[in-house]
């Protein structure tokens, strides 16, 4: 499979002649969506799905989306092309296995209501786990996406949820809030405590896995 990492949490997969889009958020290039034969969404903020550009894409090409049955209201008119996936369930998105995990997105604040989430293991090969650290803990993982900086987070959670993850190599995942301090500073704690090859790709950097 072929990744390409766009901003914060969108990720492009390209693998025999597919490409699946996970996450098309409002901080990431549209033009990741060119040529979707499916998209994962996680959840339903707006960081993660980027509603005016999904629709503008299914205008140009239809193509199913997979995720959460409450992505329905924030799709708007778009939702005839919800495919609903719950945590656990087994399906093909662009002729690629996945599988979802979690349930519920990390709380913010008790003040603030928790969303539906979905983790997505894609081809047995990458996690995406969206904006929780739920560990898919029967099946071995060997490309994580961390989420390495959020409203919902701290820094120990992360490490240990990369650590409990234990991937063979693990790349840097919603990080759009970051300024280039706290990059570097981040970058460097994960490098020497991961226990994992860590690395942020920029924006638009490609690997295959």
């Amino acid at each position: 499979m072929r990744l390409t990492k766009y901003a914060h949490s969108c990720i492009r997969v390209e693998h025999d002649g597919g490409v699946l889009v996970v996450d098309p958020g409002v901080f990431s290039d549209p033009a990741a969506l060119d040529g979707a034969d499916a998209v994962l969404i996680t959840h339903e903020h707006p960081d993660h799905l980027d509603v005016a550009a999904v629709r503008l894409q299914l205008d140009r090409r239809p193509f199913p989306i997979h995720g959460p049955a409450s992505l329905a209201g924030a799709l708007g008119d778009a939702a005839d092309a919800l495919h609903p996936v719950t945590a656990g369930e087994s399906f093909t998105a662009a002729g690629v296995a996945v599988r979802a995990y979690g349930g519920k997105h990390a709380v913010i604040h008790p003040d603030i209501p928790v969303v539906d989430n979905l983790g997505f293991l894609i081809n047995d090969v990458v996690y995406h786990p969206g904006d929780a650290l739920v560990v898919p803990d029967e099946t071995p993982v060997d490309t994580l996406f961390a989420p390495i900086h959020a409203p919902w987070s701290k820094f120990s959670e992360v490490l240990d949820f990369i650590r409990a993850v234990a991937p063979r190599r693990a790349y840097a995942l919603h990080d759009a809030l970051l300024n280039d301090n706290g990059l570097g500073v981040l970058n460097r704690q994960y490098s020497a405590l991961s226990g994992t090859e860590y690395q942020r790709l920029e924006p638009g950097s490609r690997v295959d896995v």
